[in-house]
């Protein structure tokens, strides 16, 4: 079925079936429809077909169909899904991907809502020609060539952002066997499935349905290259809440019957009692307290606000070999939504929720803790005297309000996890800097030096912290803090506790003078060609080269700036001003007399480009260096060099992308970002 037929196919039954609730749509301002598979089945089997094999043509036939009520971006949503579309997560296989499929699970991650590039638009500086780019991979893609014939760097116009989030959805416990441990997947939603209303359906601790495509993720390598293995990811069509209460519990006929006679019986409460453990002999006022929690009672409200709680908890004292761990685990497989957790390997965050670092989409994510996923259910902890204070603290405030609130990593804005840390090679977060040196100011010399720390220590803190920001700082410290500083009206930098710091203007003492030697010479290493090439051309690349630092530096700045790598072994440094483009040329023509390279020269509209074909020199920019504009970086040990070596690489910077006032630089690179700061 070609898409001219699904489009005009989706239209009959869009026409005869859902016309009147498009109306009312629209008329709403909504532009979500969301379709019963079962009323497509009966109108069109060979489509529903088509939509479970090939799902993503389909839906887009079902959206384009829409743009017939002279409306844009309709979203066609599809739920109801035949069982045999359902899947358990730990069988999802290579032959599932593509296909439409439905999956069920509580949620156990959720990462915030952010903005995902959809579509990207770019301008060819030659013919200033248009060319857009459909953003469907992980990775930012941008045009390689225009249909002029221009290779290269081309100027960013505009791209299409919808939000985007990353849920984790984990397997439900009563849908495992035996000592079965639950498999997890991650889920991605877009548009209008991130919406307040959707999102406070798929909260930590929910359970869920995702209707969905599944999908295939690269992983990428700590090398930068790409792994021949995959993850499994499912991109979210539809998702709609499934939480399981005691009203769920479907009651047969015969269980019904069973229910009738039980509440005729006079002795129904003692034999409800009973049936708890039975194999445990005694323990009937316990039994009894376990049967109670169970019912659970009224949330009371009273007229001034406060909240009376309806539930009851338990704790279990008593010799060892009393039945107390049979007990919960009695419980935990009775009570529809319960979890068993054992406090030896439980922390503070395990109980409660804990906050993550979301590697799909570079942000933060919420992590759903025992008592969060046991929310309206039974949360059974076993040893809990082995817990530290400090982990059973966390667990307080759910037990007495119900509720459980987060104040991690901008989670409620607190920065400390994200802290970084200035290291001779540029900033670094406390988990990476190991052994790095790093910038400490010594008090006699009042100087800023790299030297070697004396240690990482982390500690549990709770209480009040202090946010100082400014342009260059962000720092989120304890009220004991000493911090180094000069108010506006001072002389000198002096000590202060970061408590005692009200309303002055001050300033930080961000630079100092480096101390670093000038060095002398740079070593290209060689590079060996896999053919057994015998021209001079090619084994001259088979030598290392030495090159004056500071020609060096310069060529670095003009690069990290300016520059960018194309097709293999050729790269360029584009640039508009004709007295800086001087500048850039001269440097280039004295490192071909080092590197052994032919410099080319292009003019391309208002930009001159120059051009080097040097595999030598574009192997050591590919690993050191970078290739495009967003992971630009420098490989410099910035302590060991002079000052007068940084303000050489500094001033190259500033020619391709510094201010024209010379007080700023910008870059897509965060990482080149910090490191400039560094020498700035």
């Amino acid at each position: 079925m070609d898409s001219h037929e699904q489009i005009q196919r989706a239209r009959d039954f869009l026409e005869e079936v859902y016309e009147k609730k498009i109306h009312s749509l629209l008329s709403k301002g909504l532009s979500t429809l969301v379709v019963d598979f079962s009323e497509l089945i009966k109108h069109d089997p060979e489509m529903s077909d088509e939509l479970l094999e090939d799902p993503e043509d389909v839906i887009r036939a079902f959206e384009l169909a829409m743009e017939n009520y002279e409306t844009k971006d309709f979203k066609a949503r599809f739920t109801n899904l035949p069982e045999s579309q359902y899947i358990a997560i730990r069988n999802i296989r290579s032959a599932h991907l593509g296909k439409m499929m439905y999956i069920e699970g509580i949620v156990r991650q959720s990462s915030d809502v952010r903005p995902q590039v959809t579509s990207a638009k770019f301008e060819c500086p030659s013919c200033g020609n248009t060319i857009s780019i459909l953003q469907i991979e992980t990775k930012f893609k941008e045009p390689t060539r225009c249909t002029c014939g221009r290779r290269g760097k081309f100027r960013l116009l505009s791209k299409d952002l919808v939000d985007a989030q990353r849920l984790v959805l984990e397997e439900s416990p009563e849908a495992l066997e035996g000592g079965e441990q639950p498999k997890r997947l991650s889920v991605f939603l877009k548009e209008d499935l991130v919406e307040p209303k959707m999102e406070r359906k798929t909260t930590p601790g929910s359970k869920v349905r995702v209707y969905g495509i599944v999908k295939e993720v690269p992983i990428i390598l700590r090398t930068g290259a790409q792994s021949i293995r995959y993850d499994l990811m499912m991109d979210s069509n539809y998702i709609e809440p499934i939480d399981e209460t005691y009203q769920d519990i479907e009651i047969n006929p015969e269980e019904e019957k069973e229910i009738l006679d039980l509440s005729k019986n006079e002795r129904v409460y003692e034999g409800f009692i009973q049936s708890i453990a039975p194999s445990i002999y005694g323990h009937d006022d316990i039994k009894e307290a376990i049967l109670l929690q169970l019912m659970g009672g009224v949330r009371k409200q009273k007229e001034d606000g406060t909240t009376t709680r309806g539930d009851i908890h338990i704790l279990l004292c008593g010799d060892p070999g009393s039945g107390k761990s049979q007990l919960l685990t009695f419980v935990s497989k009775l009570a529809p939504k319960a979890r068993f957790v054992s406090g030896k390997g439980t922390s503070g965050a395990g109980i409660s929720a804990s906050v993550v670092k979301d590697e799909f989409l570079k942000g933060w994510a919420l992590e759903a803790g025992a008592l969060v996923l046991a929310n309206k259910g039974i949360c059974c902890i076993d040893e809990l005297d082995k817990m530290t204070v400090e982990d059973t603290s966390a667990m307080h405030e759910a037990m007495e309000q119900q509720r459980i609130s987060i104040s991690k990593a901008n989670i409620q804005a607190c920065y400390s996890e994200d802290t970084e840390v200035l290291t001779e090679i540029g900033w670094k977060s406390h988990k990476e800097v190991k052994t790095l040196k790093i910038a400490q100011y010594d008090q006699n010399t009042k100087k800023i030096e790299f030297l070697p720390h004396q240690g990482l220590y982390i500690y549990k803190y709770k209480g009040k912290m202090f946010h100082f920001k400014n342009k260059r700082n962000d720092i989120l410290v304890t009220p004991n803090h000493k911090m180094l500083l000069k108010r506006e009206t001072g002389k000198n930098f002096e000590f202060m506790c970061a408590e005692d710091i009200v309303s002055y203007r001050f300033n930080f003492l961000n630079s100092n003078d480096f101390i670093g030697k000038e060095k002398i010479l740079f070593i290209l290493p060689p590079i060996k060609h896999k053919q057994n090439r015998k021209h001079k051309k090619y084994t001259n690349q088979e030598k290392l080269k030495k090159i004056p630092f500071d020609l060096w530096l310069e060529f670095l700045g003009y690069y990290v700036s300016e520059g960018g790598l194309q097709k293999r072994a050729t790269f360029g440094i584009p640039q508009k001003r004709g007295e800086k483009a001087n500048k850039i040329k001269k440097c280039l023509l004295k490192l071909s007399k080092y590197v052994g390279f032919t410099l080319s020269e292009s003019k391309e509209g208002k930009y001159i480009r120059f051009q080097i074909t040097n595999t030598q020199l574009f192997d050591y920019l590919e690993q050191n260096c970078g290739g495009n504009f967003l992971n630009k970086r420098l490989n410099i040990n910035f302590s060991d060099m002079s000052k007068n070596q940084l303000r050489i690489l500094f001033n190259a910077m500033m020619v391709g992308d510094g201010s024209s006032d010379g007080k700023s630089y910008s870059s897509a690179s965060r990482e080149l970002i910090n490191q400039f700061q560094v020498i700035a």
